[in-house]
């Protein structure tokens, strides 16, 4: 099943190229400070496939916080927060948004919440190797 998303002004577009045989997708709403502040409630599948572009890479903001083993990539025109990567091993893996769905059938989320105060850092880059998106490519494209 593939899943188009962007943020608001389309400046980062993406699409995600969910497993057919998972028909539902987990939604998890982080509590960290960041996410409750942009409302940002993520997914992932180690199945799946991500294909971004960077329609406007000069309005795309980078920013990194607590162990910073994670990037939000930020739209500085509408300030939606489509994804979220992380480097690890010289492995790109990335989790996204599900606010940023286009056309999507709500009733096929299946929410839940993720707290991770108190993961050290070597954990949380063990679970994203086995949890995120491991087939990452980003791309820059014109408007």
């Amino acid at each position: 099943m593939l899943l188009n998303g962007k943020c608001h002004c389309g400046a980062i577009e993406f699409t995600l190229d969910w497993p057919d045989d998972q028909p539902h997708v987990a939604a998890r709403q982080c509590s960290c400070s960041f996410c409750v502040k942009h409302g940002a409630v993520w997914t992932s599948n180690p199945g799946a496939k991500l294909s971004v572009v960077l329609r406007h890479a000069d309005l795309i903001s980078k920013y990194a916080f607590g162990t910073e083993t994670a990037i939000f990539h930020i739209c500085a025109r509408c300030g939606a927060v489509p994804i979220v990567t992380s480097e690890i091993a010289n492995h790109l893996y990335a989790v996204v948004n599900v606010n940023t769905f286009e056309s999507f059938d709500l009733s096929r989320l299946r929410r839940g919440t993720a707290d991770f105060d108190g993961e050290d850092v070597q954990s949380r880059l063990t679970r994203r190797c086995k949890h995120w998106i491991a087939d990452v490519r980003i791309s820059q494209g014109g408007a």
